[in-house]
């Protein structure tokens, strides 16, 4: 079996699979931490439903399908900052996007005659489909993100606590929140080439809720994420592989019994990260 195993990681398709979820690991469950702290759970519904219309105007225009995705999630993201001033803040905006970005994605469908099954496809993904411009996206992500939590950790906390209160602190809640979500955006495009749409959680939201059941503090979060992440990736990958598995579902399967396990550990912790922004330092 371990010769089996052996083989196959000499494969080229497999080897950049591999390295595209190591790279997404470092990345991706930060954007889940920044997910649950902005409370803007729809956002990968949001994004999915933005692909769908990128990929069908990219099949119309002859462009690149998941290029013009990536471009729409991005354009999409950036447009959300304003309506986080609102007071039904980003998840009623996320709301109206998924709204507008269906209706579009079947509209240019129905109107060009694109195969709508063709652009379905694209979005339920494959790891072992992973391109080399998808390694590079995902390489970028692993210094942006933890780049940004690094240099700018005292005012995400602020945000992620309370944005009337970092507007108060001195910090630019709306240009770092167009930051965020343009991130948010093109992380969550990222995922979805990797696992595809409906397992794009795998990678960002499972190990960010895990991490917050063991985590005190912000940055004890992202740390935990970033681990269960990359534990997570590839022992899911290698035990697809010495399955015959898909790999995608087994990493939402070991994802998801690893939160659930930890859910069901006693939480003894006194403090938690977004109840005191200070314990961020």
């Amino acid at each position: 079996m371990s010769a089996s195993l052996g083989t196959l990681l000499q494969l080229v398709p497999v080897q950049r699979g591999l390295l595209g979820l190591v790279l997404g690991a470092i990345g991706l469950p930060i954007v889940g931490v920044v997910i649950i702290g902005l409370d803007i759970m729809p956002v990968r519904f949001a994004m999915m439903h933005v692909a769908l219309f990128g990929i069908a105007a990219g099949m119309l225009t002859g462009l690149d399908p998941l290029l013009c995705a990536l471009l729409a999630c991005a354009a999409s993201g950036a447009a959300l900052t304003p309506l986080a001033r609102t007071p039904s803040g980003l998840s009623g905006a996320m709301g109206l996007l998924m709204s507008l970005a269906i209706a579009a994605a079947l509209l240019v469908l129905s109107v060009s005659g694109v195969n709508a099954n063709g652009a379905f496809e694209l979005l339920w993904g494959s790891i072992l489909a992973t391109r080399t411009q998808d390694v590079v996206l995902l390489a970028v992500l692993a210094l942006v993100i933890p780049g940004l939590f690094l240099v700018r950790r005292r005012q995400l906390a602020l945000l992620l606590h309370d944005r009337e209160l970092a507007a108060c602190s001195g910090v630019r809640v709306d240009r770092l929140t167009f930051a965020l979500l343009l991130l948010v955006a093109v992380a969550v495009a990222g995922a979805i080439r990797l696992t595809g749409a409906l397992l794009v959680d795998a990678l960002t939201l499972l190990p960010a809720l895990a991490a917050r059941r063991v985590a005190n503090s912000l940055r004890g979060m992202v740390f935990a994420a970033v681990v269960i992440g990359l534990v997570v990736n590839v022992a899911g990958f290698l035990l697809a592989l010495v399955l015959d598995f898909p790999p995608g579902p087994v990493l939402v399967l070991l994802a998801g019994a690893v939160t659930l396990t930890l859910h069901a550990v006693p939480d003894r912790r006194k403090q938690r990260w977004h109840r005191s922004p200070a314990s961020a330092h």
